[in-house]
C-alpha cells in the first residue's frame, strides 16, 4: 500500500479524523505481531519506519541508531529518503537537533515548523529534502538507548500529541523487541558454552575410561588364570560400551543425544576385536536417544552379545545377531545366536541369578524400564528386550 500525505489529525473532517487514528491502531497491532516474531533487528526497524510512515499519512521516516563509539545518530533504516542517506547520513547526537534531543533527555519531540525552530538545527540532508516538520522518540532497551524514531514530513500541518502516543507505541515494541534478541542471544550464548563443557567433560571421560580398558587389557596379559582373565574382559568390555556412549555424547551436532544405530554398531565392532571367531552382524533401525537411554542399552547390548559368545558355541565360533526395531510406540532389541541354546534349569526370573553377568542385565532392563524373555530358536538362543520407545530428542 503506497504512503499518501493526506489530512490526518489537524483535518477539519471528524469522520476522517477518526479514521485517521482507527487506521493507527490497526497499524501499530500489526507491527506488534511483527516485532515479537522476527529475530531480524533490521528488518523489524525498516518494517518500523514504513508501518510508521503509513500511520502518519507521510512519506517520509527514519530510524536513528546510536554509535556510541562515534557519538552520532546513524540513519539505519529510512523511506522516501534519497540514495546515499540510509546507512551513510548522520548528525550529531546533541541538544542542537531534533532527534539528539530526544536521544539526549528521552523527551519526545514535536517541531511543526523547523525552518522557525529556535531550539534546534535542521540537518543539511533533511533540509535538501525540505522536510518542514518532525516528530522524535527515544528507542530505549535494557537501559540503554538504542536510537531514535523519527516520521517527517514536507507539508505543512500539524504532528499532535496523539501522535506521539502512536509513535511511542512504535518505539516501545522495538526496545521489546531489542530486549527479547539480547536475552535470546545470551540464552544461546549460555547454552553454547554449556554444550562446550558437556564436551570437554564427555571427552576426557571417554579418555578416563580408555585409559582404564588399557590398563584392565595389561593385567590381563600378567594374569595366567583363565577365571580371572574372563572376569577382566567381562569389565573391560563394560568400560567399553560406557566409553563408546561417552565418545557418541560429544561427536555429534546435538550435545547429550546419541544416535543408537552408530551406537550399538560401534559396540559390537569393538566385541568383534575381542572375538574373531565370531560373525556378528548388526542391524539397528534409525533412532536418536538421550544419553540417560544410551549408557544403559549399550551395556544391556554388551552383556547379551557377550554371553552369546562367550556360552553358544563353547570354543568354536558361530554368528550372533543384533537387530532393532521401532514398532507401536516400543523399541525392540534381540540378540539371537544359532549355538546350543539355553542350559538346563536356566530361569532368568529367578530372585538372585549366581552371574553377574545375569544379574546387570536385570538391573539394566528394568532401569530402562523394559521386559527380557529368553527362549530357545531352535537351534540357538534369542534373547528379546522391550521398551517404551523414547521420546523424540
Amino acid at each position: 500500500m503506497p504512503v499518501v500525505e493526506e489530512n490526518g489529525a489537524g483535518s477539519d473532517d471528524p469522520a476522517d479524523a477518526i479514521r485517521y487514528r482507527l487506521d493507527q491502531q490497526r497499524i501499530l497491532a500489526e507491527f506488534g505481531g511483527i516485532a515479537l516474531r522476527s529475530r531480524d533487528i533490521d528488518e523489524i526497524v525498516r518494517v518500523a519506519v514504513e508501518l510508521a510512515a503509513r500511520g502518519m499519512r507521510t512519506r517520509l521516516a527514519k530510524f536513528l541508531h546510536h554509535d556510541d563509539q562515534g557519538g552520532a545518530l546513524i540513519v539505519r533504516a529510512g523511506i522516501g529518503w534519497n540514495e546515499g542517506v540510509v546507512g551513510q547520513a548522520e548528525m550529531g547526537d546533541d541538544l542542537a537537533s531534533p532527534a539528539g534531543f530526544a536521544f539526549r533527555t528521552g523527551e519526545a519531540v514535536i517541531s511543526n515548523h523547523l525552518s522557525d525552530e529556535k531550539r534546534f538545527r535542521t540537518p543539511d540532508f533533511m533540509a535538501d529534502h525540505g522536510v518542514k516538520r518532525a516528530i522524535n522518540v527515544l528507542v530505549e532497551a535494557n537501559g540503554k538507548r538504542f536510537g531514535v524514531l523519527e516520521v517527517d514530513s514536507r507539508k505543512d500541518g500539524r504532528f499532535e500529541e496523539d501522535d506521539l502516543a502512536f509513535m511511542q507505541g512504535f518505539a516501545n515494541l522495538i526496545g521489546v523487541a531489542i530486549e527479547r534478541l539480547e536475552a535470546e542471544a545470551s540464552l544461546r550464548a549460555a547454552i553454547e558454552h554449556q554444550e562446550l563443557l558437556t564436551r570437554e567433560a564427555s571427552h576426557r571421560v571417554k579418555n578416563s575410561l580408555a585409559m582404564v580398558s588399557a590398563m584392565l587389557n595389561l593385567q590381563m596379559r600378567e594374569d595366567d588364570d583363565p577365571r580371572v582373565q574372563r572376569m577382566l574382559g567381562d569389565a573391560q568390555a563394560r568400560i567399553v560400551a560406557i566409553g563408546q556412549a561417552h565418545d557418541q555424547l560429544w561427536q555429534g551436532d546435538r550435545v547429550g543425544v546419541v544416535a543408537l544405530e552408530r551406537l550399538l554398531c560401534g559396540i559390537v565392532d569393538q566385541l568383534k576385536e575381542q572375538a574373531p571367531d565370531h560373525a556378528i552382524d548388526c542391524d539397528i533401525a534409525p533412532l536418536v536417544v538421550s544419553g540417560d537411554t544410551a549408557i544403559p542399552l549399550g551395556l544391556l547390548l554388551t552383556e547379551l552379545v557377550t554371553n552369546a559368545i562367550k556360552y553358544a558355541y563353547g570354543e568354536g565360533g558361530g554368528t550372533v545377531r543384533i537387530a532393532t526395531r521401532c514398532d507401536d510406540g516400543q523399541l525392540w532389541l534381540e540378540v539371537v545366536d544359532r549355538g546350543q541354546g539355553l542350559p538346563a534349569g536356566f530361569d532368568p526370573t529367578a530372585a538372585r541369578p549366581t552371574s553377574l553377568g545375569m544379574r546387570m542385565v536385570g538391573s539394566l532392563a528394568r532401569q530402562l524400564g523394559g521386559t527380557l524373555s529368553f527362549e530357545n530358536a531352535a537351534p540357538g538362543t534369542q534373547v528379546t528386550f522391550v521398551m517404551p520407545l523414547p521420546e523424540s530428542v
